[in-house]
């Protein structure tokens, strides 16, 4: 089987050979290193779920809903050297599957996406699953490939595990007809697989710019999103070098260590803590690496850079595109981040920076104490329950959040230290991530802790793919934020409108849900239960047994996030309209029957 008449080395099958495709599949991802493909199978699938039973290297698993499978293969690509790979049925099972490729294509996140497709060796139309799957996938992929015939299978899934990873990463789509899996046909010699990254040459004339402009800054500021995620070592010395402060995105959070004395936080606007916005305020210059200044990075786009900045990002798109770039660096950031490095190294004295990081330390550690010091009543209290949990998980745990105001509780709360990870659905912005992301993670990082920080509203969108953790003996524990309502829209609409509409959630048992699911069940219900309800938790992961934690949290006390988002979209209103919603706000507050 593995012998070929053409006598090349790197080819590994023979051209006398009859496959199915399904066969040509499973070999062409063993050869890109797949570790696990997530998925439910059916008719138009069957036989690749078949024969990646067969494999020795690849983990199929079955999830309870397409959308969690997009999510765990999401995790997968964020926390791994491997990529996320989706096998479903088409059709329903790619729109089920559609929320989690839009949050991993708007994310820059690796993914390959493998249906099974309508026959086309058939002249009879309306077939089962008929729909235009191009047309579905175009906009939420970076490419969408149709598989024609037996010899196209391999090279295809090589291109488009090659289109996903280089550039800005992005999940890439494979049409695969049934016939083609289920019926054998004759196949050529393939070579075996080869990279072959591709990467934007580095200007050297740019970065000898950016020296120039950031050395000649009295107050450089540094601003570093997912895509800076390689270069944590290199955004430090330059950090170290210049007297920088550093604030991150929030998909970044993880770029530079929380407990290094220059990190301010996330976001650096109205909408960042007050580290952030003290250290930031006087910034003549700045450094931006992986970084769209997008919506959620800049607080709804109050978070305005200064003139003199420098933008360095993989995607030539993002560059200039939201603010304007006095040095723009279209490369890959493992490239042109050590090359800055070096060259700042390489002039000059480091600043002395001991000023700046006493003035972080002092910010920091007020704004902790407003959190510990609110009256939480006989809630849980946000600053309390993320001290202890920061303090009981390993340095290096896997933390993931989903969409909501805990997202941005924990962004403010819980410092993501040297080594650990962060994940959250940030451009797509969609509900549901935490506990099917939890899941991908756990998989791909089986070494380590991984918590999940999800709202009660999202935990009932993927809630039941704790049967899938359960299954596969997953120690994950979710600390759901229980407290009734959908609360980053609760507040944004209690501010402006002085009401609430369609937030209240229904209420679940979440210990009889832990018992239906096979879940263990912690309660933390008051801050006397914080510690002792994570330390169990803990422990009850790493005996590989999923744990839901109701945490019974209180949102009385707004982030400064939700506080500076809205105060930027207000002052954004033209005067009248300003004028109408203030005043509307005020007549409510005080006419409401409520008061």
């Amino acid at each position: 089987v593995w012998g070929c008449s053409c006598g090349s080395p790197t080819c590994w099958y023979s051209p006398e050979m009859r496959k199915t495709a399904a066969w040509l599949v499973r070999q062409a991802l063993e050869q890109i290193g797949v570790r696990f493909t997530f998925g439910i199978p059916g008719v138009h699938n069957i036989e690749l779920y078949d024969e990646l039973k067969e494999s020795d290297t690849i983990q199929p698993l079955l999830v309870t809903h397409e959308g969690g499978a997009a999510f765990m293969a999401d995790a997968v690509s964020r926390v791994s050297d491997t990529v996320g790979v989706l096998a479903v049925v088409p059709a329903a099972g790619l729109t089920h599957a559609m929320s989690g490729l839009g949050e991993a294509f708007l994310d820059g996140i690796p993914m390959l996406v493998i249906s099974g497709g309508v026959r086309n060796d058939m002249e009879q139309g309306f077939q089962l699953h008929d729909v235009d799957q191009q047309a579905l996938m175009r906009p939420l992929t970076k490419a969408t490939y149709k598989i024609e015939s037996y010899d196209e299978v391999v090279p295809t899934v090589y291109r488009a595990y090659r289109k996903a990873v280089e550039g800005e990463p992005g999940p890439v789509y494979i049409e695969l007809p049934a016939n083609l899996q289920l019926l054998a046909g004759e196949v050529g010699s393939v070579p075996d697989f080869e990279l072959l990254e591709r990467r934007p040459s580095l200007d050297t004339d740019a970065i000898n710019a950016a020296v120039e402009l950031l050395l000649g800054a009295e107050r450089p500021g540094i601003f570093v999103g997912w895509g800076a995620r390689g270069v944590t070592a290199d955004i430090r010395r330059i950090a170290e070098h210049l007297g920088a402060p550093v604030a991150t995105t929030l998909q970044g959070l993880e770029v530079f260590p929380a407990d290094h004395p220059l990190h301010t936080g996330m976001g650096f606007g109205p909408a960042s803590v007050p580290a952030a916005q003290n250290a930031f305020k006087s910034c003549d210059a700045m450094l931006a690496v992986g970084t769209r200044f997008a919506e959620i990075a800049t607080g709804s786009y109050g978070a305005i850079p200064p003139e003199k900045l420098v933008h360095i990002d993989i995607n030539p798109g993002a560059l200039g595109r939201n603010y304007p770039t006095a040095v723009a660096i279209n490369a890959d950031s493992r490239d042109a981040v050590p090359a800055l490095a070096e060259a700042l190294l390489g002039s000059g004295e480091a600043r002395d920076a001991e000023p700046l990081q006493a003035s972080i330390a002092r910010d920091k550690a007020a704004y902790m104490e407003q959190w510990l010091n609110h009256d939480s009543g006989d809630r849980v209290n946000p600053g309390r329950f993320f001290q202890a949990l920061r303090t009981q998980l390993d340095a290096d745990a896997v933390v993931v959040a989903d969409d909501g105001n805990h997202t941005f509780l924990t962004a403010e709360l819980m410092p993501i230290t040297e080594g650990g990870r962060y994940l959250s659905p940030t451009d797509f912005n969609c509900m549901g991530y935490c506990v099917p992301g939890c899941i991908g993670a756990r998989l791909a990082q089986p070494d380590r802790q991984v918590v999940g920080i999800v709202g009660d509203g999202a935990f009932l969108m993927t809630g039941l793919e704790t049967v899938t953790a359960v299954q596969n003996e997953l120690g994950i524990a979710w600390f759901v934020f229980n407290d009734g309502e959908l609360s980053q829209i609760a507040q944004a609409q209690e501010m402006p409108y002085q009401r609430k509409t369609c937030t209240t959630v229904g209420a679940l048992d979440y210990r009889m849900l832990a018992a239906a699911t096979g879940c263990e069940f912690v309660s933390i219900d008051s801050d006397d239960v914080i510690e002792a309800g994570i330390e169990r938790a803990i422990a009850l992961m790493a005996e590989n047994r999923p744990v839901i934690v109701d945490v019974r949290i209180d949102y009385s006390k707004k982030t400064q996030f939700t506080v500076g988002a809205v105060k930027t979209n207000l002052k954004r209103f033209d005067t009248r309209n300003k004028l109408r919603i203030v005043g509307r706000a005020l007549w409510r507050k005080f006419t409401s029957r409520e008061n």
